[in-house]
């Protein structure tokens, strides 16, 4: 008998939209730092520092709740985050 054991993520990283990702993070990196905030700074409330990374640098997607917590730590709205095209 072989068993076989394939360990899947939530978001599969291989099946990511990484242009439209990149263009997200380059975004959000750049409305955090004209608010002079540090990846630490924005990376509270439910988020991560090393997540606020990840998202910068298009590494992972990110879910909805997680965008309204990133625009909540910007006082921006979520629809100001994809203001990128």
């Amino acid at each position: 008998m072989l068993l076989v054991v394939y360990v899947i993520s939530i978001t599969n990283n291989l099946i990511m939209d990484k242009d439209f990702l990149q263009k997200l993070g380059k975004n959000i990196k750049s409305k955090r730092l004209a608010k002079g905030l540090t990846q630490d700074d924005l990376g509270v409330n439910g988020i991560s520092r090393s997540m606020i990374s990840l998202i910068e640098i298009a590494k992972t997607d990110i879910t909805a709740s997680k965008l309204k917590i990133i625009a909540d730590n910007l006082s921006l709205k979520v629809s100001d985050l994809f203001d990128f095209e």
